[in-house]
Protein backbone atom coordinates (compact mmCIF):
# COMPACT_ATOMS: atom_id res chain seq x y z
CA UNK A 1 0.00 0.00 0.00
CA UNK A 2 2.84 2.28 0.95
CA UNK A 3 4.05 1.84 -3.25
CA UNK A 4 0.23 3.13 -4.21
CA UNK A 5 0.59 6.22 -2.35
CA UNK A 6 4.18 7.65 -2.75
CA UNK A 7 4.14 6.73 -6.70
CA UNK A 8 1.31 7.12 -9.10
CA UNK A 9 0.66 3.89 -11.47
CA UNK A 10 0.78 5.09 -15.31
CA UNK A 11 -1.78 4.36 -17.86
CA UNK A 12 -0.71 5.12 -21.90
CA UNK A 13 -3.69 4.09 -23.79
CA UNK A 14 -2.65 4.45 -27.05
CA UNK A 15 -4.51 4.08 -30.37
CA UNK A 16 -3.49 4.50 -33.50
CA UNK A 17 -4.44 6.59 -36.80
CA UNK A 18 -7.52 8.61 -34.99
CA UNK A 19 -9.08 11.73 -35.49
CA UNK A 20 -9.59 14.18 -32.89
CA UNK A 21 -13.09 14.89 -34.19
CA UNK A 22 -14.35 11.19 -33.65
CA UNK A 23 -15.14 12.20 -29.94
CA UNK A 24 -17.88 13.73 -28.41
CA UNK A 25 -15.79 16.76 -26.73
CA UNK A 26 -15.00 17.94 -29.91
CA UNK A 27 -18.42 17.88 -31.63
CA UNK A 28 -19.07 14.81 -33.19
CA UNK A 29 -22.64 13.96 -32.58
CA UNK A 30 -22.42 10.00 -32.84
CA UNK A 31 -21.79 9.42 -28.87
CA UNK A 32 -18.60 7.01 -30.07
CA UNK A 33 -16.62 8.62 -27.12
CA UNK A 34 -18.61 8.33 -24.03
CA UNK A 35 -15.26 7.27 -21.95
CA UNK A 36 -13.43 9.36 -23.39
CA UNK A 37 -15.20 12.06 -23.16
CA UNK A 38 -16.00 11.96 -19.49
CA UNK A 39 -12.82 11.43 -19.38
CA UNK A 40 -11.63 14.66 -20.46
CA UNK A 41 -14.35 16.17 -18.30
CA UNK A 42 -13.19 14.71 -15.32
CA UNK A 43 -9.42 15.37 -15.97
CA UNK A 44 -7.71 17.03 -18.04
CA UNK A 45 -8.38 18.01 -21.60
CA UNK A 46 -6.14 19.02 -24.44
CA UNK A 47 -8.38 20.64 -26.78
CA UNK A 48 -5.38 21.58 -29.55
CA UNK A 49 -2.92 18.17 -29.03
CA UNK A 50 -0.91 17.69 -32.06
CA UNK A 51 1.46 15.31 -33.53
CA UNK A 52 4.64 16.40 -34.30
CA UNK A 53 5.26 13.56 -36.99
CA UNK A 54 2.44 11.78 -38.78
CA UNK A 55 3.67 8.81 -39.22
CA UNK A 56 3.24 5.42 -37.43
CA UNK A 57 6.78 4.69 -36.84
CA UNK A 58 8.17 8.58 -36.24
CA UNK A 59 5.60 9.01 -33.79
CA UNK A 60 6.12 6.29 -31.30
CA UNK A 61 10.21 7.20 -31.47
CA UNK A 62 9.21 11.05 -30.45
CA UNK A 63 6.80 9.75 -27.70
CA UNK A 64 8.90 7.27 -26.04
CA UNK A 65 11.99 9.40 -26.10
CA UNK A 66 10.64 12.89 -26.26
CA UNK A 67 12.85 13.77 -28.94
CA UNK A 68 12.04 15.14 -32.49
CA UNK A 69 12.07 11.87 -34.84
CA UNK A 70 15.28 13.56 -37.24
CA UNK A 71 16.91 13.57 -33.69
CA UNK A 72 16.55 10.26 -32.99
CA UNK A 73 16.95 8.90 -36.43
CA UNK A 74 13.71 7.16 -36.49
CA UNK A 75 12.07 9.81 -39.53
CA UNK A 76 10.44 7.06 -41.72
CA UNK A 77 8.69 4.05 -40.81
CA UNK A 78 10.96 0.96 -40.76
CA UNK A 79 14.22 2.60 -39.00
CA UNK A 80 15.10 0.50 -35.71
CA UNK A 81 14.78 2.66 -32.82
CA UNK A 82 18.54 3.27 -32.01
CA UNK A 83 19.99 0.90 -29.08
CA UNK A 84 21.45 3.76 -26.74
CA UNK A 85 18.09 5.43 -26.96
CA UNK A 86 16.64 6.38 -23.37
CA UNK A 87 12.73 5.90 -23.37
CA UNK A 88 10.37 6.10 -21.12
CA UNK A 89 10.64 2.92 -20.31
CA UNK A 90 14.25 3.65 -18.47
CA UNK A 91 13.15 7.06 -16.91
CA UNK A 92 10.43 4.90 -15.05
CA UNK A 93 12.72 1.53 -14.52
CA UNK A 94 15.08 3.65 -12.88
CA UNK A 95 12.52 5.51 -10.44
CA UNK A 96 11.79 1.81 -9.17
CA UNK A 97 8.46 0.83 -11.86
CA UNK A 98 7.71 -2.06 -13.12
CA UNK A 99 7.51 -1.39 -16.95
CA UNK A 100 5.34 -3.07 -19.22
CA UNK A 101 4.26 -2.66 -23.24
CA UNK A 102 1.79 -4.50 -24.88
CA UNK A 103 0.44 -3.97 -28.55
CA UNK A 104 2.51 -2.49 -31.52
CA UNK A 105 5.87 -1.49 -31.20
CA UNK A 106 6.62 -0.45 -34.68
CA UNK A 107 10.78 0.60 -33.46
CA UNK A 108 12.08 -2.70 -34.57
CA UNK A 109 13.49 -4.86 -37.32
CA UNK A 110 10.78 -7.32 -39.04
CA UNK A 111 7.04 -7.50 -38.88
CA UNK A 112 6.16 -9.76 -35.69
CA UNK A 113 8.76 -10.66 -33.00
CA UNK A 114 11.24 -8.09 -31.66
CA UNK A 115 14.51 -8.69 -29.97
CA UNK A 116 14.69 -8.50 -26.36
CA UNK A 117 17.41 -5.58 -26.92
CA UNK A 118 15.04 -3.46 -29.29
CA UNK A 119 12.12 -3.05 -26.98
CA UNK A 120 13.26 0.04 -25.76
CA UNK A 121 13.95 -1.08 -22.36
CA UNK A 122 10.62 -2.52 -21.11
CA UNK A 123 10.41 -5.44 -18.65
CA UNK A 124 6.89 -6.94 -19.21
CA UNK A 125 6.30 -7.74 -22.92
CA UNK A 126 3.35 -8.85 -25.16
CA UNK A 127 3.36 -7.16 -28.55
CA UNK A 128 4.35 -7.45 -32.09
CA UNK A 129 6.59 -4.77 -34.42
CA UNK A 130 4.11 -4.38 -37.14
CA UNK A 131 0.62 -5.66 -35.28
CA UNK A 132 -1.13 -5.11 -39.04
CA UNK A 133 1.17 -7.29 -40.88
CA UNK A 134 0.90 -10.55 -38.21
CA UNK A 135 -2.48 -9.86 -36.93
CA UNK A 136 -5.98 -9.19 -37.99
CA UNK A 137 -9.38 -7.94 -36.46
CA UNK A 138 -10.74 -11.54 -35.08
CA UNK A 139 -7.31 -12.70 -35.07
CA UNK A 140 -4.67 -11.20 -32.56
CA UNK A 141 -1.57 -12.61 -32.61
CA UNK A 142 1.64 -11.34 -30.11
CA UNK A 143 4.45 -12.60 -28.92
CA UNK A 144 5.46 -12.88 -25.39
CA UNK A 145 8.71 -12.28 -23.63
CA UNK A 146 10.24 -15.43 -25.05
CA UNK A 147 8.94 -14.20 -28.35
CA UNK A 148 6.57 -16.63 -28.27
CA UNK A 149 3.32 -16.66 -30.71
CA UNK A 150 0.84 -16.15 -28.54
CA UNK A 151 -2.99 -16.20 -29.66
CA UNK A 152 -5.18 -13.72 -27.94
CA UNK A 153 -9.11 -14.68 -28.22
CA UNK A 154 -11.97 -12.10 -29.24
CA UNK A 155 -11.44 -9.02 -31.47
CA UNK A 156 -8.06 -7.59 -31.39
CA UNK A 157 -8.69 -4.72 -29.43
CA UNK A 158 -10.52 -6.78 -26.55
CA UNK A 159 -7.97 -8.95 -26.87
CA UNK A 160 -5.13 -6.54 -25.85
CA UNK A 161 -7.53 -4.93 -23.16
CA UNK A 162 -7.65 -8.23 -21.41
CA UNK A 163 -4.65 -9.38 -21.46
CA UNK A 164 -3.62 -4.69 -20.05
CA UNK A 165 -6.29 -6.01 -17.01
CA UNK A 166 -4.34 -9.21 -16.33
CA UNK A 167 -1.18 -7.16 -16.33
CA UNK A 168 -2.79 -4.48 -13.82
CA UNK A 169 -4.55 -7.18 -11.57
CA UNK A 170 -1.32 -8.99 -11.24
CA UNK A 171 1.08 -5.94 -10.29
CA UNK A 172 -0.89 -3.97 -8.19
CA UNK A 173 0.70 -3.82 -5.27
CA UNK A 174 3.89 -2.49 -7.02
CA UNK A 175 4.20 1.07 -9.17
CA UNK A 176 3.47 0.07 -12.61
CA UNK A 177 4.06 1.91 -15.59
CA UNK A 178 1.95 0.16 -18.66
CA UNK A 179 1.84 1.09 -22.52
CA UNK A 180 -1.06 -0.26 -24.31
CA UNK A 181 -0.51 0.10 -28.30
CA UNK A 182 -3.47 -0.19 -30.13
CA UNK A 183 -3.66 -0.75 -33.90
CA UNK A 184 -7.13 0.68 -34.28
CA UNK A 185 -8.36 2.75 -35.94
CA UNK A 186 -5.82 2.08 -38.35
CA UNK A 187 -6.84 0.22 -41.41
CA UNK A 188 -5.95 -3.60 -41.83
CA UNK A 189 -3.41 -3.32 -44.27
CA UNK A 190 -3.53 -6.30 -46.45
CA UNK A 191 -7.26 -6.03 -47.81
CA UNK A 192 -7.21 -1.62 -47.14
CA UNK A 193 -10.16 -2.38 -44.65
CA UNK A 194 -11.13 -0.97 -41.74
CA UNK A 195 -12.58 -3.50 -39.55
CA UNK A 196 -15.29 -3.01 -36.85
CA UNK A 197 -16.19 -5.65 -34.68
CA UNK A 198 -19.21 -7.25 -36.00
CA UNK A 199 -21.59 -5.54 -33.78
CA UNK A 200 -20.74 -2.44 -35.36
CA UNK A 201 -19.86 -3.16 -38.73
CA UNK A 202 -23.09 -1.41 -40.51
CA UNK A 203 -23.93 0.74 -37.56
CA UNK A 204 -22.27 4.06 -38.41
CA UNK A 205 -22.36 3.81 -42.49
CA UNK A 206 -23.78 7.57 -43.74
CA UNK A 207 -24.88 8.90 -40.22
CA UNK A 208 -22.07 11.84 -39.87
CA UNK A 209 -19.34 12.83 -42.26
CA UNK A 210 -16.83 15.76 -41.09
CA UNK A 211 -16.79 18.78 -43.39
CA UNK A 212 -13.41 18.66 -44.57
CA UNK A 213 -14.38 15.11 -45.84
CA UNK A 214 -17.78 16.11 -47.16
CA UNK A 215 -15.88 18.48 -49.84
CA UNK A 216 -12.83 16.46 -50.50
CA UNK A 217 -14.37 13.11 -49.96
CA UNK A 218 -11.58 10.85 -50.78
CA UNK A 219 -12.48 7.09 -49.82
CA UNK A 220 -14.25 8.44 -46.53
CA UNK A 221 -17.53 6.88 -48.01
CA UNK A 222 -15.94 3.14 -48.28
CA UNK A 223 -13.95 3.69 -44.86
CA UNK A 224 -15.61 5.69 -42.52
CA UNK A 225 -18.33 3.74 -41.22
CA UNK A 226 -16.15 0.76 -39.98
CA UNK A 227 -13.62 3.24 -38.93
CA UNK A 228 -16.35 5.19 -36.23
CA UNK A 229 -17.43 1.33 -35.10
CA UNK A 230 -13.37 0.73 -34.37
CA UNK A 231 -13.41 3.71 -32.71
CA UNK A 232 -16.83 3.04 -30.06
CA UNK A 233 -14.98 -0.33 -29.10
CA UNK A 234 -11.39 1.25 -28.54
CA UNK A 235 -13.76 3.88 -26.03
CA UNK A 236 -15.85 0.57 -24.91
CA UNK A 237 -12.01 -0.73 -24.11
CA UNK A 238 -11.36 2.46 -22.45
CA UNK A 239 -14.27 2.19 -19.58
CA UNK A 240 -13.51 -1.35 -19.05
CA UNK A 241 -9.54 -0.30 -17.84
CA UNK A 242 -11.01 2.18 -16.08
CA UNK A 243 -13.59 -0.06 -14.37
CA UNK A 244 -10.68 -2.42 -13.46
CA UNK A 245 -8.68 0.33 -11.84
CA UNK A 246 -11.76 1.49 -9.90
CA UNK A 247 -12.34 -2.15 -8.98
CA UNK A 248 -8.98 -2.67 -7.26
CA UNK A 249 -8.96 0.69 -5.80
CA UNK A 250 -6.40 1.78 -7.88
CA UNK A 251 -7.98 4.90 -9.84
CA UNK A 252 -6.96 7.80 -7.14
CA UNK A 253 -3.44 7.16 -7.38
CA UNK A 254 -3.03 6.19 -11.49
CA UNK A 255 -2.51 8.64 -14.23
CA UNK A 256 -4.33 7.49 -17.33
CA UNK A 257 -3.62 8.82 -20.39
CA UNK A 258 -5.37 8.73 -23.77
CA UNK A 259 -4.28 9.52 -26.93
CA UNK A 260 -3.02 8.32 -30.47
CA UNK A 261 -0.37 8.66 -32.87
CA UNK A 262 -1.96 11.20 -36.02
CA UNK A 263 -4.92 11.61 -37.68
CA UNK A 264 -6.55 10.30 -41.18
CA UNK A 265 -7.45 12.02 -43.72
CA UNK A 266 -8.68 9.23 -46.08
CA UNK A 267 -6.61 9.66 -49.07
CA UNK A 268 -7.58 13.13 -49.79
CA UNK A 269 -4.35 15.03 -49.50
CA UNK A 270 -2.65 12.28 -50.72
CA UNK A 271 -2.45 8.80 -51.83
CA UNK A 272 -2.74 7.38 -48.68
CA UNK A 273 -4.04 7.99 -45.10
CA UNK A 274 -1.78 9.96 -42.57
CA UNK A 275 1.69 11.39 -44.16
CA UNK A 276 0.13 14.90 -44.43
CA UNK A 277 0.52 18.13 -42.21
CA UNK A 278 -2.90 19.02 -43.03
CA UNK A 279 -4.94 19.13 -39.73
CA UNK A 280 -6.97 15.71 -40.24
CA UNK A 281 -3.37 14.12 -39.93
CA UNK A 282 -1.93 16.07 -37.46
CA UNK A 283 -4.66 17.01 -34.60
CA UNK A 284 -5.39 14.20 -31.87
CA UNK A 285 -7.28 13.69 -29.27
CA UNK A 286 -5.82 13.82 -25.75
CA UNK A 287 -6.47 13.39 -22.11
CA UNK A 288 -5.66 12.80 -19.07
CA UNK A 289 -7.00 11.67 -15.50
CA UNK A 290 -5.54 10.84 -12.43
CA UNK A 291 -3.37 12.76 -9.41
CA UNK A 292 -2.11 16.13 -10.82
CA UNK A 293 -4.99 16.25 -14.05
CA UNK A 294 -8.06 15.54 -11.94
CA UNK A 295 -10.57 18.52 -12.41
CA UNK A 296 -7.83 20.13 -14.59
CA UNK A 297 -10.38 21.38 -17.09
CA UNK A 298 -9.78 22.12 -20.22
CA UNK A 299 -5.70 23.43 -21.21
CA UNK A 300 -6.88 25.74 -24.85
CA UNK A 301 -2.74 26.14 -25.29
CA UNK A 302 -1.03 24.63 -28.66
CA UNK A 303 0.78 20.96 -27.08
CA UNK A 304 2.33 18.26 -28.71
CA UNK A 305 3.15 14.69 -28.36
CA UNK A 306 6.63 15.78 -27.59
CA UNK A 307 5.70 17.34 -24.31
CA UNK A 308 3.78 14.06 -23.20
CA UNK A 309 7.21 12.14 -22.19
CA UNK A 310 8.66 15.32 -19.32
CA UNK A 311 4.70 15.86 -18.59
CA UNK A 312 4.82 12.25 -17.68
CA UNK A 313 7.84 12.14 -15.57
CA UNK A 314 7.17 15.63 -13.85
CA UNK A 315 3.96 14.22 -13.11
CA UNK A 316 5.04 10.69 -11.50
CA UNK A 317 8.10 13.06 -9.44
CA UNK A 318 10.92 11.32 -11.24
CA UNK A 319 13.33 14.56 -11.98
CA UNK A 320 13.39 15.79 -15.60
CA UNK A 321 16.43 14.74 -17.92
CA UNK A 322 19.44 17.24 -18.62
CA UNK A 323 18.56 19.75 -20.98
CA UNK A 324 18.75 19.27 -24.68
CA UNK A 325 17.79 15.14 -23.79
CA UNK A 326 14.14 15.70 -24.36
CA UNK A 327 12.74 18.03 -26.82
CA UNK A 328 9.11 19.14 -25.40
CA UNK A 329 7.86 20.75 -22.17
CA UNK A 330 5.87 19.40 -19.05
CA UNK A 331 2.44 20.98 -19.21
CA UNK A 332 1.86 20.74 -15.80
CA UNK A 333 2.57 23.81 -15.16
CA UNK A 334 -0.21 24.93 -17.87
CA UNK A 335 -2.53 23.44 -15.19
CA UNK A 336 -1.32 25.21 -12.21
CA UNK A 337 -1.96 28.90 -14.48
CA UNK A 338 1.75 29.26 -15.52
CA UNK A 339 1.30 30.12 -19.16
CA UNK A 340 4.35 32.81 -19.17
CA UNK A 341 6.79 31.46 -22.59
CA UNK A 342 4.42 28.50 -23.33
CA UNK A 343 5.27 28.18 -26.95
CA UNK A 344 2.85 29.41 -29.28
CA UNK A 345 3.31 27.09 -32.27
CA UNK A 346 4.18 23.57 -32.68
CA UNK A 347 6.47 21.79 -35.00
CA UNK A 348 5.64 18.81 -37.62
CA UNK A 349 7.89 17.07 -39.90
CA UNK A 350 7.24 14.52 -42.65
CA UNK A 351 9.77 12.76 -44.36
CA UNK A 352 7.96 9.98 -46.20
CA UNK A 353 5.27 11.26 -48.68
CA UNK A 354 7.43 14.16 -49.13
CA UNK A 355 10.40 15.57 -46.89
CA UNK A 356 8.48 18.90 -45.79
CA UNK A 357 8.11 20.84 -42.83
CA UNK A 358 5.08 23.04 -41.04
CA UNK A 359 4.50 25.23 -38.08
CA UNK A 360 1.21 24.99 -36.67
CA UNK A 361 -0.13 28.52 -34.72
CA UNK A 362 -3.37 28.72 -33.12
CA UNK A 363 -4.38 30.95 -36.76
CA UNK A 364 -2.23 30.01 -39.08
CA UNK A 365 -0.76 26.81 -40.63
CA UNK A 366 2.00 27.03 -42.98
CA UNK A 367 3.91 24.41 -44.85
CA UNK A 368 6.83 23.54 -47.26
CA UNK A 369 8.50 21.35 -48.93
CA UNK A 370 12.01 19.95 -50.55
CA UNK A 371 11.57 20.31 -54.31
CA UNK A 372 14.48 17.77 -54.63
CA UNK A 373 14.27 15.75 -51.91
CA UNK A 374 12.58 12.58 -52.00
CA UNK A 375 10.22 10.86 -49.14
CA UNK A 376 11.36 7.96 -47.38
CA UNK A 377 15.27 8.77 -48.70
CA UNK A 378 16.20 11.61 -46.87
CA UNK A 379 15.24 12.89 -43.27
CA UNK A 380 15.45 16.54 -43.95
CA UNK A 381 16.71 18.97 -46.66
CA UNK A 382 18.30 22.20 -46.35
CA UNK A 383 16.43 24.03 -49.78
CA UNK A 384 12.57 24.03 -48.89
CA UNK A 385 9.72 25.73 -51.16
CA UNK A 386 6.57 27.41 -49.21
CA UNK A 387 3.70 24.93 -50.05
CA UNK A 388 0.77 26.26 -48.10
CA UNK A 389 -0.41 28.64 -45.95
CA UNK A 390 -3.84 28.52 -44.39
CA UNK A 391 -6.00 30.90 -42.17
CA UNK A 392 -7.50 28.16 -39.52
CA UNK A 393 -9.98 30.98 -38.23
CA UNK A 394 -11.78 31.48 -41.16
CA UNK A 395 -11.16 28.16 -43.23
CA UNK A 396 -10.43 25.17 -40.39
CA UNK A 397 -10.71 22.51 -42.88
CA UNK A 398 -7.74 24.26 -45.00
CA UNK A 399 -9.68 24.30 -48.27
CA UNK A 400 -8.08 27.61 -49.39
CA UNK A 401 -4.59 27.57 -49.74
CA UNK A 402 -3.48 31.49 -49.32
CA UNK A 403 0.32 31.02 -50.03
CA UNK A 404 1.61 33.73 -52.18
CA UNK A 405 -1.35 35.54 -52.19
CA UNK A 406 -0.30 39.18 -52.05
CA UNK A 407 -2.68 39.85 -49.32
CA UNK A 408 -0.93 37.22 -47.16
CA UNK A 409 2.78 38.09 -47.91
CA UNK A 410 3.52 39.38 -44.22
CA UNK A 411 1.63 36.53 -42.75
CA UNK A 412 4.17 34.38 -44.72
CA UNK A 413 7.43 35.94 -44.32
CA UNK A 414 6.48 36.16 -40.51
CA UNK A 415 5.86 32.12 -40.19
CA UNK A 416 9.06 31.43 -42.85
CA UNK A 417 11.21 33.33 -40.03
CA UNK A 418 9.53 31.08 -36.91
CA UNK A 419 9.97 27.99 -39.22
CA UNK A 420 13.74 28.63 -39.89
CA UNK A 421 13.99 28.79 -35.81
CA UNK A 422 12.32 25.44 -35.58
CA UNK A 423 14.58 24.27 -38.15
CA UNK A 424 17.35 25.37 -35.75
CA UNK A 425 16.44 24.82 -33.07
CA UNK A 426 15.35 20.94 -33.52
CA UNK A 427 18.86 20.32 -34.89
CA UNK A 428 18.44 20.32 -38.48
CA UNK A 429 21.07 23.46 -39.48
CA UNK A 430 20.19 26.52 -41.38
CA UNK A 431 17.96 26.35 -44.38
CA UNK A 432 16.74 27.98 -47.02
CA UNK A 433 12.76 28.66 -47.33
CA UNK A 434 11.95 29.31 -50.66
CA UNK A 435 8.67 32.35 -51.28
CA UNK A 436 6.19 30.93 -53.60
CA UNK A 437 5.47 33.28 -56.51
CA UNK A 438 3.34 36.23 -55.64
CA UNK A 439 -0.57 35.87 -57.07
CA UNK A 440 -3.22 38.44 -56.99
CA UNK A 441 -5.86 37.47 -54.13
CA UNK A 442 -9.10 39.58 -54.77
CA UNK A 443 -8.39 40.27 -50.54
CA UNK A 444 -7.42 43.04 -48.47
CA UNK A 445 -4.33 42.96 -47.03
CA UNK A 446 -4.10 41.26 -43.74
CA UNK A 447 -2.04 43.56 -41.01
CA UNK A 448 0.62 42.67 -38.89
CA UNK A 449 -1.66 42.65 -35.75
CA UNK A 450 -3.52 39.68 -37.28
CA UNK A 451 -0.67 37.48 -37.52
CA UNK A 452 0.06 36.36 -34.03
CA UNK A 453 -3.50 36.29 -33.37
Amino acid sequence: MANRQEKPNVVVFFTDQQRWDTTGVHGNPLNLTPNFDRMAQRGTHLYNAFTPQPVCGPARAVLQTGQYATAVGCWRNGIPLPPDSRTLAHYFGEAGYHTAYIGKWHLADGKGPVASEQRGGYQYWLGANVLEAVSDAYNAIVYDGDNREVKLPGYRVDALTDAAIRYIDAHQNEPFFLFISYLEPHFQNHRDDYPAPEVYKDCYIGRYTPPDLQVLIGNAPQHLGGYYGMVRRLDEALGRLLDALQSLNLSDNTIVVFTTDHGCHFRTRNSEYKRSCHESSIRIPMAIQGPGFDSGGQIRELVSLIDLPPTLLEAAGIPAPPPGQMHGHSFMRLLRGDRKGWPDDVFIQISESQVGRAIRTKRWKYGVTAPDKHGGKYSCSDVYEEEYLYDLQADPYELTNLIGWQSHQEVAARLRERLLRRLAETGEGQAEIRPAPVRKSGQRRVFAEEIDA
